[in-house]
């Protein structure tokens, strides 16, 4: 929907492709055109590429954007498209197979003498390999597809008993999720930062950095909450991860839109940890903060044109924050939560949501989880964070549990507002339990409110619509319900 709405606006005509259970998707809908992939299974349907091209030819296309998952960052594909005569909407095929391969990428990083996590350049063979290489970094460790991203494909290892069976699921997600079922391993920091750089390049070699993101809020390694700019990032550290940042792209020759990945440790040293070779899902906050459309810039660079700003140019505006809005029950490890959206309604006013969905969807066991993502700016960190909570409390959904009473329950924390957390937050702080608590306080609050405007509503001089509108609070409950 974020790429169709772009070229809505830059008067392109935009053609979807779908599987069998996405017949009737948004994306499907809004599309000026579409045509069925078939199968349900990612394999059968998104990660089919012959069968992708096959459909861009029938329908004379001329470019083809990969989205922020599945084959964005596959250099066969990405070549694939171009061998039939189209345009790749992300770097070159070369560039992909430097960066977007973690291994590669490592060994890029080391040769330019970017800090980089303890662990291994090439993919690990066997499990039998993998022990072997932990002898020399000790535990914990971190397995990680070599081709991905997203979370998908990363187990955290503390002992040798747990390795053989965590180096079998990884293999297995990556391959699920990438088609690509290498993996790796490196040092497993405890609680460091995640920061991450947006760049953007051109052909004509021009590369710049447009800022940091905070991405420390995460579950299963997959990130829920993101901001720009990062409260532990200063103007001396955001020039030196830019500068890292750029100096990584211009060594692959880069063009488009990426982000390079870092680790922060409490003692501030940073350290490169990978880059994604496409969109993220939350580059919104750095549009909002900036004022640059990055799906736009995608696109123009795609043609040929140069960037049209300079590193000098990049001024920041304020503070964003983004919530994922995902069919997830945080009360339940954050395990998928399937069935028919019944209700599904975006909070409205000085608020970004990118939806995906709409009352009647149905929620399938598929693909990934994320409904939709709302985004709050304010002048300040804190002004984004009330906008941010009002938005969350408006934002209505029956049908499926979602992350929402998590994002507020970490809008609120001590941690959060203070800027002291880390990526180990939802291990040290989080407990399921007070979602649960919330509600039924929530629930008692609402009965009372019933009782007083019931009260309130005999007397004859009270008209009905005088009483308490109670929108906001069956809003809220309905989100820690949901």
């Amino acid at each position: 929907m974020r790429v169709i709405r772009a070229c809505r606006e830059m008067s392109i005509k935009s053609v979807a492709v779908f599987s069998d259970i996405d017949r009737n998707a948004l994306h499907v809908l809004c599309a000026d055109e579409a045509y069925p992939l078939g199968g349900a299974l990612p394999r059968e349907s998104y990660l089919n590429q012959q069968k992708i091209v096959e459909l861009a030819r029938a329908a004379s296309i001329d470019a083809i954007h990969p989205g922020y998952g599945f084959l964005a960052e596959n250099p066969d594909f990405a070549e694939l498209v171009q061998e039939a005569g189209m345009i790749f909407v992300g770097p070159d095929p070369t560039a992909i197979r430097m960066l977007g391969d973690k291994t590669q990428a490592r060994k890029v990083a080391r040769r330019l003498g970017v800090p980089t996590v303890s662990g291994t350049v090439e993919p690990l063979q066997d499990a039998v390999q993998g022990l072997r290489e932990v002898e020399q970094l000790s535990f914990p460790v971190l397995l990680k597809a070599a081709a991905g991203g997203g979370g998908k494909g990363m187990r955290v290892v503390r002992s040798a008993g747990e390795f053989d069976s965590a180096f079998r699921t990884a293999q297995s997600e990556a391959r699920s999720a990438f088609g690509d079922d290498r993996v790796y391993v490196e040092k497993y920091l405890d609680g460091p930062r995640h920061i991450e750089m947006q760049i953007l390049g051109d052909s004509s070699g021009h590369v710049i950095y447009l800022g940091e993101r905070e991405c420390s809020i995460q579950r299963r390694h997959q990130k829920v909450i993101e901001e720009s700019p990062s409260v532990a990032v200063d103007a001396q550290m955001r020039q030196k991860l830019g500068d890292a940042a750029v100096r990584l792209a211009k060594e692959a020759g880069y063009a488009n839109a990426g982000t390079m990945e870092f680790l922060l440790d409490a003692e501030g040293q940073f350290y490169f940890l990978e880059m994604n070779t496409r969109l993220q899902v939350e580059h919104p906050v750095t549009e909002e903060t900036t004022g640059i459309d990055l799906v736009r810039q995608q696109i123009l660079v795609a043609e040929g044109e140069n960037l049209p700003f300079r590193q000098d140019d990049i001024e920041h505006r304020g503070h964003a924050i983004e919530c994922r809005v995902c069919a997830e029950d945080p009360e339940n490890g954050f395990m998928p939560s399937t069935g028919v959206l019944t209700h599904y309604e975006v909070p409205q006013g000085k608020i970004r949501v990118e939806n995906g969905f709409r009352a009647g969807d149905e929620i399938s066991v598929y693909y990934d989880s994320l409904l939709a993502k709302v985004v709050a700016w304010g002048r300040s960190r804190p002004e984004a964070i009330s906008a941010m909570e009002r938005s969350l409390r408006e934002f209505r959904i029956e049908g499926v549990k979602t992350t929402i009473p998590f994002c507020e329950y970490v809008l609120g924390h001590k941690q959060f507002v203070e800027g002291t957390f880390n990526t180990s937050f939802v291990d040290k702080y989080f407990d399921p339990t007070i979602l649960s608590q919330i509600s039924s306080d929530e629930m008692m609050a609402m009965a009372l409110s019933a009782t007083l405007v019931s009260r309130n509503s005999s007397s004859s001089n009270h008209r009905q619509n005088d009483s308490p509108p109670s929108k906001w609070r069956e809003g809220r409950l309905e989100n820690y319900r949901a």
